[in-house]
């Protein structure tokens, strides 16, 4: 990808996505100039072709830019609507304005289409919801929307008289798949922050009259940290795809990842690291929602346990090439 691009949002990244104002939108103030700014940098569109407005990149040049959503912990979904826009453009389904969340859901008795825990549930403006083999796009101010856990998460349930106008989208087997590549690649991007963040303060913290990070133990802690983030990385840019299988191996690292660097980032900073001053935890509140979402590396293991089953002739190393094959 050209540096222009990712130089380009993360300058809008860094102006207009500072903590502090993630912090702000976490606490219920409205994402609307954020999402404004976003929309008028054209990033929202970037996975659309040049004919349509957009830059024309692929799932895979977008990689860095998905990775930067997650890098400064963007508190709207503008990963998810690039690719929302891009599935949608394909369907040859009309693209509303407006953020889009991704999400899995399930048709009560009565006719209620409830999404669980939607990641960025409460401050998207529209939901691209799959239901068995069909998919939807649905106005989110519509549903009844139920707080999750994460702050900006929330259970959303349309009744039957609000599906009724529902654009129904083909070509859309299983939103988990594009869900999950766009958190893997989100998750890669925090862990890389949680990561250099922890570095710095092991550097920065004396004790004993000498950094932290002088200390074999905590080295050995930052090794594996490292190791973690890394790894995750590398599968979630060979993730970056519509590929299940890829997508399944990526969200699964990344997931797999984001529990022990959270656990060990916070064990470097002691204390202080879970305080609501400190910027650490607004990065691994946001890598265990993640980890969650869209299945958690259990929910992918299966996915990709169930593919070596399938492939009942030729050798597992031969399914390890050509997951891991750039080309």
């Amino acid at each position: 990808m050209d540096e222009i691009y990712i130089d380009a949002l993360r300058g809008v990244l860094s102006d207009r996505c500072t903590l502090q104002a993630v912090r702000d939108i976490e606490g219920g103030q409205s994402p609307e100039a954020l999402w404004e700014a976003i929309e008028e940098s054209g990033f929202a569109d970037a996975l659309l072709p040049e004919a349509e407005g957009g830059a024309g990149l692929s799932l895979a040049e977008a990689f860095p830019l998905l990775e930067l959503c997650g890098a400064f912990v963007v508190p709207v979904p503008l990963a998810e609507t690039m690719l929302a826009r891009a599935l949608l453009a394909q369907a040859g389904v009309p693209r509303p304005g407006g953020s889009i969340a991704l999400a899995q859901g399930r048709m009560q008795g009565d006719g209620t289409l409830v999404c669980d825990r939607v990641s960025f549930g409460r401050v998207a403006d529209w939901v691209l919801a799959g239901v068995g083999k069909t998919c939807l796009l649905l106005p989110a101010d519509a549903a009844t929307r139920t707080a999750a856990v994460s702050a900006l998460d929330a259970t959303l349930a349309w009744p039957a008289s609000a599906q009724a106008g529902a654009q129904a989208v083909p070509g859309v087997a299983d939103v988990r798949v594009p869900l999950a590549c766009v958190l893997a690649a989100q998750l890669a991007g925090a862990l890389m922050s949680v990561f250099t963040r922890t570095l710095q303060y092991a550097n920065d913290r004396n004790q004993f009259g000498r950094p932290i990070g002088k200390f074999q133990a905590i080295q050995h802690q930052l090794s594996v940290i490292s190791e973690h983030a890394f790894a995750a990385r590398m599968a979630a840019q060979m993730g970056c795809s519509t590929d299940r299988l890829r997508v399944a191996i990526a969200k699964a690292r990344t997931s797999e990842a984001a529990l022990e660097v959270a656990a060990l980032s916070h064990s470097i900073h002691g204390a202080i690291g879970f305080t609501e001053e400190f910027d650490l935890q607004v990065y691994t509140r946001r890598l265990h929602t993640w980890r969650q979402a869209g299945g958690s590396e259990s929910y992918w293991h299966d996915v990709v346990g169930g593919e070596l089953v399938d492939r009942r002739q030729g050798l597992a190393l031969d399914l390890v090439r050509d997951t891991t094959d750039l080309a």
